[in-house]
């Protein structure tokens, strides 16, 4: 990611409509497995401007919240949030002891580990910090196919699917609780978007996180609605998606 789009995202993370409906199912697929609790240790790997640690504030005390990330770039937004158990380390080299969190989540950040292998080894450091019992949530996004110039400016270098994600998950000894595809009401659009009007120049070259178009701020109510409708549906119990642009992973180190 360029500077450009840490800002982006810094400023987007409230109120964008991905980041408004991504909530919403990250939610429903964690809420019923972590009640909250004031004792609680939370780690956001690769945690960005760090719009999720505020979040996930819903699970734990801020306090008991750290997040880590590679980038000095991203901590520093992170620090204009107020946000204070910081580290600047990389996924694959986690710097805890064994058995530190009860929760660790992980959004969009394996996708971009370079290396063979490099996203198995994080997932594994993600186990070895979790206390047994402990709950790893994962979102990568989906479909090699859907390479775009989105990811080369972000930087992707594998995208996933979710038979994929678990196997990798319970590879590393991990019991899978959950999986499924999101974002699936919107995967039409986005297949329009990266694979025809980009390729043509019909639209915005570089990453897709950044600002509605003008004149179009007044999509983002229904953008966010097609997600908070998808994060009711998997509210149901053992409810999936069959399709869509992400893939999320929720698991339970033994």
């Amino acid at each position: 990611m360029q500077p450009g789009d840490f800002a982006h995202l810094y400023n987007l993370e409230e109120e964008f409509w991905w980041f408004a409906g991504m909530r919403e199912i990250t939610a429903a697929m964690l809420d019923p497995v972590c009640a909250p609790m004031p004792d609680r240790q939370v780690l956001d790997a690769g945690c960005g401007t760090g719009g999720m640690m505020a979040w996930l504030q819903r699970y734990a005390r801020p306090e008991n919240i750290s997040g880590i990330d590679v980038t000095a770039t991203a901590l520093s937004f992170c620090r204009e949030r107020g946000q204070e158990l910081l580290a600047r380390a990389s996924v694959t080299d986690l710097p805890f002891p064994d058995a530190t969190f009860d929760l660790v989540t992980s959004f969009d950040v394996l996708a971009q580990l370079p290396g063979p292998g490099s996203d198995e080894s994080a997932i594994s450091e993600m186990g070895r910090v979790l206390k047994p019992g402990g709950i790893a949530f994962i979102r990568v996004p989906a479909y090699e196919w859907m390479k775009s110039d989105h990811d080369r400016a972000l930087g992707t270098q594998h995208r996933y699917s979710v038979p994929e994600l678990e196997r990798k998950m319970e590879h590393a000894g991990f019991g899978v609780l959950r999986a499924t595809y999101a974002n699936t009401f919107l995967l039409p659009l986005a297949l329009f978007r990266r694979l025809v009007l980009k390729p043509i120049g019909a639209a915005a070259a570089g990453s897709d996180v950044k600002p509605l178009p003008a004149g179009l701020g007044w999509a983002n109510r229904p953008l966010t609605a097609a997600l908070r409708t998808e994060a009711f549906w998997l509210r149901r119990g053992r409810a999936k998606l069959s399709f869509g642009l992400s893939a999320i992973c929720v698991a339970r180190k033994p």
